[in-house]
């Protein structure tokens, strides 16, 4: 019944917007960041109160190189941000992050905003030189949207990551700013 509900709700691509997180977007970042299966391959727990949606917005959101609420029709539905991932050249390196309403998974959405944000890293970030992104190995889907946007794998880490209480393997992804970007919005 679940998949066949949500293949009925088409998301209009071009209702996604990016924007800052706000206090007003607490709502609809609970619906988000308490979904079990949105926290599966994340490093928090699935959020339990209205404080830890402030928190995030706050103190957590705002320390990212780059953070923005991924919006349908201005409502926030998920999250995205590039951090520094190298203390020793900061400017040229980002790690790409996003967490997405799993209500809107399949439906081409984190496809769209990787691009967009991609486009705005190599854009607006001075020096800027490559944008990665490391997925665990049993996260199919967020494979397939780094693919899909024009990263490429680099490799496996073996028990790279740990979270949740065990070692995980994780697959690096990057896309480079000399890397052709003909599928760029």
């Amino acid at each position: 019944m679940e998949k066949a509900e949500s293949k009925e709700e088409n998301v209009d691509l071009s209702n996604i917007s990016l924007r800052p997180l706000e206090l007003s977007d607490l709502d609809d970042l609970l619906v988000w960041t308490s979904d079990e299966k949105v926290a599966t391959f994340c490093r928090w727990d699935p959020y339990t109160s209205k404080e830890d949606g402030i928190n995030f917005i706050q103190n957590i959101a705002t320390k990212f190189v780059w953070c923005r609420a991924i919006c349908l029709n201005n409502r926030a539905i998920g999250c995205v941000s590039l951090s520094s991932n190298s203390d020793h050249d900061r400017r040229r390196s980002v790690e790409l992050g996003y967490v997405l309403g799993s209500k809107y998974w399949g439906k081409g959405v984190a496809t769209l905003v990787v691009k967009q944000v991609v486009k705005a890293a190599f854009t607006e970030l001075e020096d800027l030189e490559r944008v990665e992104a490391l997925v665990d190995v049993k996260n199919v889907g967020s494979q397939r949207v780094l693919e899909k946007a024009g990263f490429q794998r680099e490799g496996l880490l073996r028990k790279y990551v740990f979270l949740k209480g065990y070692s995980r393997d994780v697959f690096i992804f990057s896309v480079l700013s000399t890397d052709p970007h003909p599928s760029f919005p």
